[in-house]
């Protein structure tokens, strides 16, 4: 799961602070989802799900269909 959010924000070119600035928290409270150092609350799950045009099912691994 922690690869797949990095590998979504890669692509879009987008550095940690702007996806942590998307979802209203701090840069390094975002890059410890990233590392899989904390976990990823639901809300916050639905809402990166939401921003990448995706499902909660891919970026939780279940599925590699986008």
């Amino acid at each position: 799961m922690y690869n797949r959010i990095r590998d979504l924000r890669e692509d879009q070119d987008l550095t940690q602070k702007q996806v942590a600035q998307m979802l209203g928290m701090s840069q390094t409270g975002y890059s410890k989802y990233e590392t899989g150092e904390n976990d990823i609350p639901t809300a916050v799950l639905i809402k990166l799900a939401d921003f990448y045009k995706t499902t909660t099912d891919y970026l939780l691994g279940r599925t590699d269909k986008k």
